[in-house]
């Protein structure tokens, strides 16, 4: 039945398409009616041939000059053909004949949107909104929210989407895309009572619940936003990215186990992807299992083998471990991806410091500084490497000159008083600890780490024992 139907609809717009021949070359035609116009012109369309769907709507137009539809079909062809002006010419025609048309005030708002005349095509939208109700009111709110996205109004974008969950609470459109808006423009107050409020009606929506727990979230209530997220889970087992919300939840709670689960219920349900792994690497790493944290990396970076940060995350693992050697390897993978990153540049330089390969570690550390001059890290590290070195001279000189670039950060005060001290000038290296304790005295323990002994010290016992008895440290 459904073949010969087929066959039928066929047969009967191959004759109509015969009649149209028959009309454009001034042959004896049957009469084609309005309806029959209309099927033309969306058949020559839908084959791009849009230069004979506008003929065709002419044609049409001729024979049925007050037909609203199939002015509005010309409209369409004329906007697809970017004749805009036009387009809205005939759309103003046709709305004489029929203004309860929908289709009149979005294509309307395509050409005014085409033209840049925005705050025309908002207003046209709000003067709909006034005649139309249900589905209708409902998709204008729609194409209005998208003028404003376009536009950059992204608060009005929010509010139009409260406007159709005012009137539509179970509107599956609305509630996916308002998520993604409460968080970006911040408004998860009024998404929380919006969403409680659809709850109370529908308590076995389930995108109403993710949602509550995400304007939770948004407010950092984590184990609030557990709780709405585990309502939305129960309603709908494989509601793959509540699992994932959930999951980021218990990492912010430190409940790495209890994410993990989840993490993996999100690679049960959904195609693997490498932030759940780095997400599961990352809560195996908290929890010092480093082995695991690893495996973990290794599957992100098998599916996202350019993210150089995947292979700074394994080198930290084996840089926790003590297994210097190692973690270099995948440094040297991670710089061949991003040469200049500072960050991986700064731990493969202590690697080298911890395995007393100087010469490297100080050529790392002096990358650093000169790609990031105002970087404190890079100053610390290549001054405390000089100094592990032995190289005091030249220590002294980068501390002078990251003094001048810093405008005198105390930590340097700190370091140059270490270095003059392990060069014997005692004198001047207690005037300086003095003088870095009187501006930050908390930083008396990074001077302590450079070089522990110093506490043998008499002159250092004594000033230290004096700023404890008239300021904390």
């Amino acid at each position: 039945m459904r073949e010969q139907h087929f066959r039928e609809d066929r047969e009967y717009l191959k004759e109509l398409l015969r009649q149209f021949e028959n009309l454009r070359e001034g042959r004896s035609h049957s009469f084609i009616d309005e309806e029959s116009f209309e099927k033309i012109i969306d058949y020559f369309d839908e084959k791009e041939e849009f230069s004979r769907a506008l003929e065709a709507a002419n044609f049409g137009i001729d024979q049925y000059p007050y037909s609203s539809s199939l002015l509005i079909r010309k409209a369409d062809l004329l906007l697809a053909s970017r004749r805009y002006k036009a387009a809205l010419e005939v759309l103003d025609q046709a709305s004489v004949f029929d203004g309860s048309d929908i289709n009149l005030y979005i294509l309307k708002t395509d050409a005014l949107l085409a033209l840049d005349q925005q705050e025309q095509a908002v207003e046209l939208l709000q003067q709909a909104l006034t005649l139309f109700d249900g589905e209708e009111r409902i998709e204008l709110l729609f194409e209005l929210a998208d003028v404003y996205d376009d536009y950059e109004e992204f608060d009005k974008v929010f509010d139009c989407l409260k406007m159709i969950l005012e009137e539509d609470q179970n509107n599956e459109e609305a509630l996916y895309k308002i998520c993604f808006w409460t968080e970006f423009t911040g408004r998860n107050e009024e998404s929380i009572r919006l969403h409680q409020d659809i709850i109370d009606e529908y308590p076995y929506n389930e995108l109403a619940w993710f949602n509550l727990g995400a304007g939770f979230q948004g407010l950092k209530l984590y184990e609030k936003s557990i709780d709405a997220y585990k309502y939305a889970v129960t309603i709908d087992e494989k509601f793959d990215y509540a699992y994932r919300n959930m999951g980021d939840a218990y990492i912010r709670l430190r409940k790495y186990k209890d994410a993990i689960e989840m993490l993996e219920k999100v690679l049960e349900l959904s195609k693997p992807e490498d932030v759940i792994y780095e997400a599961i690497a990352h809560c195996f790493e908290k929890m010092k299992n480093y082995a695991q944290a690893r495996f973990h990396y290794r599957k992100a970076v098998h599916l996202n083998p350019e993210e150089s940060k995947l292979f700074y995350k394994i080198a930290c693992t084996y840089y926790n471990e003590g297994q210097f050697d190692a973690a270099i390897k995948q440094l040297v993978n991670a710089t061949r991806i991003h040469r200049n990153q500072t960050e991986y540049l700064l731990l493969m330089g202590e690697c080298r410091l911890k395995l007393e390969a100087y010469k490297d570690a100080i050529q790392n550390f002096s990358d650093v500084v000169r790609i990031k001059p105002r970087s404190m890290k890079g100053w610390e590290a290549l001054i405390r490497c000089l100094y592990k070195a032995g190289y005091y001279e030249e220590a002294i000189e980068q501390v002078n000159v990251a003094f001048e670039i810093s405008n005198g950060k105390p930590i340097l005060q700190f370091y140059n008083s270490a270095i003059l001290f392990a060069l014997g000038k005692n004198k001047t290296a207690i005037i300086q600890l003095e003088k870095a304790m009187d501006k930050a005295p908390r930083l008396l323990k990074k001077f302590v780490e450079l070089n522990p002994s110093i506490l043998q010290n008499q002159l250092v016992v004594d000033l230290i024992a004096r700023f404890k008895r008239n300021k904390s440290i």
